[in-house]
């Protein structure tokens, strides 16, 4: 009986491909007609697939089969590409939000009424200030800095820019008593600069640049961090970082209006002196703008530069009134 049983393995073992060969090309006895019972068309069958995997199994035909190794697979690549497809959380998929203006935005027709500030400049001043815009009251007098609560032409004084403290209608003696101008960044009047709009503050950049290539003055003073953040938009399209920012003189390679032979003027940033500009307290104010004002003392003297106006009506009736209002 042993003996019988090994020769039917060996005659099972010589019907067998003995190479990967003669699976992918088999004899023909493979492919001779299925016994005719169920069991023997299975055996058939399972052997001519050549797979021993679970899924390939004579159990997997049955009418009931048992969840393959590979369904939760199938399953997770459905999740995925249902994820895929579905919409975004609330969160991630709001729109980007519009450059919209301030809510306190005015319309240049609000304030039609009102002309213009004049520039007062020359050519070859020590320097030149630069404001946001003419205010209401600005406006109205057609003097610069004209509000109470400015405290622009105080500043000047305290920083040495000027031997006393000038009122808002001798604004347009400063290049002859004092070697300095003043202008804006944008013309137009408002109450305040939240009534402006980014483009203004920037493209009025545009127009600073032009002026300071016309009359080049030695350095600009930058009257107000915000001005300066609108400068930098427009010079290198992009918002200033926090870290890059500071009061003062700014880097050479910062010089405004530079043109064919001109290497532009130098750039001193100093605070706001609007009285709305609570940011700084007024002693910290005064420290940042005592060294332009030093600088300034420094090279009238090296220009040998004397005082053109000499003290007039108009100008004692403005020291009269900034002693009454102080």
């Amino acid at each position: 009986m042993p003996q019988t049983r090994s020769m039917q393995t060996e005659a099972v073992i010589k019907t067998m491909p003995s190479s990967d060969k003669e699976l992918s090309d088999p004899p023909d006895v493979l492919f001779s007609p299925p016994p005719a019972s169920f069991k023997g068309r299975l055996a058939r069958y399972s052997y001519a697939n050549g797979s021993t995997k679970e899924n390939d199994s004579p159990a997997s035909t049955s009418s009931s089969p048992r969840p393959s190794a590979k369904r939760p697979r199938t399953t997770t690549m459905i999740k995925f590409e249902v994820s895929e497809s579905a919409p975004k959380s609330s969160s991630s998929s709001r729109p980007p939000k519009k450059q919209r203006k301030s809510g306190r935005y005015a319309d240049p027709s609000k304030y039609a009424h009102l002309s213009p500030l004049v520039d007062i400049l020359e050519h070859n001043l020590v320097c030149v200030f630069v404001g946001t815009n003419p205010g209401v009251a600005t406006a109205s007098q057609g003097h610069a800095y004209a509000h109470p609560s400015n405290h622009f032409w105080k500043l000047l004084h305290s920083s040495g820019l000027t031997d006393r403290r000038l009122a808002p209608s001798e604004d347009r003696s400063l290049p002859a008593r004092y070697c300095m101008g003043n202008t804006n960044i944008v013309s137009r009047p408002s109450k305040d600069a939240a009534e402006l709009s980014k483009e203004e503050m920037t493209e009025g950049t545009r127009e600073l640049e032009r002026k300071f290539a016309t009359y080049r003055p030695e350095a600009v003073c930058i009257v107000g961090k915000g001005i300066w953040e609108a400068i930098w938009r427009f010079k290198y399209g992009r918002n200033i970082r926090k870290e890059e920012f500071r009061y003062g003189w700014q880097d050479v390679g910062h010089n405004m209006g530079k043109a064919e032979g001109w290497d532009g003027s130098r750039v001193f940033v100093a605070t706001s002196t609007s009285g709305l500009a609570a940011s700084l307290k007024p002693a910290e104010k005064e420290a940042i703008w005592k060294p332009f004002g030093e600088w300034v003392q420094k090279r009238r003297e090296e220009r040998d530069f004397v005082p053109k106006a000499p003290l007039g009506e108009d100008s004692i009736k403005a020291e009269e009134v900034v002693k009454e209002e102080e």
